[in-house]
């Protein structure tokens, strides 16, 4: 599974949601439950990807993709490591 970290960039305004789902179809670690309207259930799964941002046709989402996680993601596979720590890359 993947690790996270505990401070991400994920802002969500639920006055804003439609209820299309289209955050949780998107999003690759669940972090959104659609029942009405969306939820945030996993926050600490964000990778800050920005495919929920992408989608939301309302415009009820904010994440800085690039950041974070995704990044460290991108770089660890770039340079042929496992490891997917945030610290050596960008957040530390």
């Amino acid at each position: 599974m993947f690790d996270s970290y505990r401070v991400n960039t994920l802002e969500y305004d639920p006055k804003l949601c439609n209820g299309c789902a289209r955050c949780s179809t998107v999003c690759p670690h669940g972090v959104f439950t659609v029942n009405g309207i969306a939820e945030i259930i996993n926050l600490e799964a964000c990778m800050e990807c920005g495919a929920c941002q992408l989608n939301c046709p309302q415009r009820a989402i904010r994440v800085d993709s690039g950041v974070g996680c995704a990044a460290a993601m991108i770089w660890s596979a770039l340079r042929g490591r496992k490891e997917t720590s945030c610290s050596s890359c960008c957040c530390g």
